[in-house]
């Protein structure tokens, strides 16, 4: 049997010395939570077959399961190559949903909380000479408001804009093979000014005195090496560039990096990854790329698919989707209410693909005191993993915190969000929360699905007097929820939205569904014009790429099918915006 999503999972930090553990594993749902007390991790099997990284309530996993499970167990052998003896073994989950508990060989190993981020355990301790296993407990509640949950529909069914739950392991599983003498992770920063690249090196206590060299190279030419010996776990190098190539919306452009760890003449570790020669930066409304003005022609990709659910079904599927927003002129996305695959930012890095990079806090009642222990260590795990990507060009913790209940906590989660996230990357903006209520924010960002283009248009022509989209007259509960200082760039971060199926009364969207294509299309042109004209905005998000379930807003059906010809909107969403002139 092949295994699937068998493609290396961590593209920034490649060794060579792995094993994909995806496949089949053994299986149990375990819905009265009483599977710690009868040791279900001492048992030689479990009682069903699940096709890892898939969920259980996927298709691809198997099972097909869709009903609420409180707890899951998954089992299986493996042992460690020979060849790889006497090294440390390191396992790695992409991401497991909620709180994942890991035993070796009956033991418990460590454990970790956020549905969302990669973790890893070393667990050369608990191994056996052969004859090893694996078993994983994950307690998932959607309902708890304790949890990120996304997308996830907290009813029974999927609804409105939730869909289907994701329940346990739902990214490849693999062991890596290293020396105790390793480079444990890696921080790059880039100047396009001189042009530099600076890497932060992390090891461990192990590797003090030993040697690091780093190695650039464009092509496969070397453009710049550094060495040094390392005296503190944290040490940041700088290469000078010989040669300077830019990342490029549309084209990517990546430099390869070579990383070298020696002691005493033996090479400890050895560890290759890349980086985008390129910068990000507010000037007053607009929003530059390498200090050029660039219009965010961004779309709403909310990362399911019908078979695997959170999970694509191949790695070509990931990078598929960025080519068919590209396709339909669109030059990035928002990952929405979802941390995607570190694969998904791969294929953005190489395209060339702006990404915001976002977190899944729908679930989390910040209304709530002492929710910020439910958000602040997850979304410092994914800020981490996916700082170094190029393609990444914001920040946004939070996406539509409207701050119901009206008191201090909410305005208190948000600001330290904020200002954590400035704290971690100062080189990115960052957004609060998205969609027109904001504590403190680099950009004014807004959500407005009127469908009409003429009262639409209306909306965001006095920007420069300090109004925008005051919704309070069609939304008279928004009233002091949101003011606009007249300074931050606008960027309209949801809009469109307009529905299409082949039955016009099917499923779920925003507005009435247009009467013919003709119509459609027309609204569209409409409304993203309205945005491209306005000299006061630097970006919009068209909600969305792709239909989800039984929401048919997508400009593709849920099957990754161009509802229209897709000429069309690249014809419409990348002529000229007005801030670009």
């Amino acid at each position: 049997m092949s295994i699937p999503r068998s493609e290396y999972p961590r593209p920034q930090f490649v060794r060579d010395a792995w094993v994909n553990l995806n496949g089949e594993w053994d299986f149990e749902i375990d819905y009265a939570m009483s599977g710690e007390e009868k040791k279900f991790f001492e048992r030689d099997c479990l009682n069903q077959k699940i096709i890892v990284p898939f969920c259980p309530e996927s298709e691809l996993s198997g099972i097909g399961n869709c009903d609420f499970m409180p707890c899951v167990w998954y089992r299986r052998n493996f042992d460690v190559p020979k060849q790889y003896e006497g090294k440390d073994v390191i396992l790695h989950f992409g991401a497991v949903d909620y709180r994942a508990v890991i035993y070796i060989n009956g033991q418990k190993a460590g454990e970790h909380t956020g549905g969302y981020t990669s973790f890893s355990l070393n667990i050369t301790e608990y191994l056996k000479d052969d004859g090893n296993y694996v078993t994983v407990c994950a307690y998932d509640d959607t309902r708890s408001l304790n949890q990120a949950t996304g997308k996830q529909s907290g009813r029974l069914e999927s609804f409105g804009c939730f869909y289907t739950r994701t329940t346990g392991i739902w990214q490849t599983v693999w062991l890596e093979f290293a020396d105790k003498r390793r480079v444990d992770s890696i921080r790059i920063t880039s100047d396009i000014d001189t042009p530099s690249v600076t890497v932060g090196v992390k090891i461990p206590s192990e590797a003090l005195g030993s040697t690091v060299r780093i190695e650039a190279l464009w092509d496969g030419k070397a453009v710049g090496c550094v060495s040094t010996a390392l005296y503190s776990l944290y040490t940041e190098l700088n290469i000078v560039l010989s040669e300077k190539h830019l990342w490029e919306i549309g084209k990517g452009g990546l430099y390869d990096l070579a990383i070298t760890l020696e002691d005493n003449g033996t090479i400890c570790d050895s560890v290759k990854s890349y980086f985008g020669l390129r910068s990000v930066a507010l000037d007053g409304m607009k929003f530059k790329v390498n200090n050029e003005v660039v219009f965010g022609r961004w779309v709403l990709d909310q990362g399911f698919y019908p078979d695997g659910i959170y999970t694509a079904p191949t790695d070509e599927a990931l990078k598929n989707d960025i080519l068919y927003s590209m396709q339909l002129g669109f030059n990035g996305a928002r990952m929405h209410e979802k941390v995607f695959e570190a694969r998904y930012l791969y294929h953005a890095d190489k395209l060339g693909y702006l990404i915001w990079g976002e977190f899944a806090n729908w679930g989390l009642d910040i209304c709530s005191a002492g929710q910020l222990q439910h958000f602040l260590p997850q979304w410092i795990e994914s800020m981490e993993r996916d700082f170094n990507s190029p393609a990444l060009i914001g920040w946004c913790p939070f996406n539509e915190t409207w701050n119901t209940c009206g008191n201090r906590q909410c305005n208190a989660v948000l600001d330290m969000a904020y200002r954590v996230t400035k704290a971690l990357d100062g080189t990115r903006p960052v957004i609060d929360t998205s969609g027109n209520f904001h504590v403190v924010t680099d950009i004014y960002d807004v959500h407005d699905y009127e469908q009409n283009p003429k009262l639409f248009e209306g909306y965001y022509s006095e920007i420069e007097k300090g109004i925008v989209n005051d919704q309070t007259e069609r939304n008279p509960e928004w009233k002091g929820r949101q003011h606009y200082d007249g300074k931050a760039p606008v960027f309209v971060s949801e809009y469109g939205g307009i529905r299409w199926a082949e039955n016009e009364n099917e499923g779920w969207g925003y507005g009435d569904a247009p009467k013919s294509e003709e119509e459609f299309i027309e609204r569209y042109r409409g409304l993203t014009e309205a945005l491209l004209n306005n000299k006061n905005i630097m970006g919009f998000c068209y909600t969305q790429l792709y239909d989800v379930e039984q929401e048919v807003n997508g400009l593709m059906t849920y099957d990754r099918e161009f509802k229209f010809d897709p000429e069309i909107f690249r014809k419409i969403n990348t002529q000229k915006a007005a801030i670009e002139e």
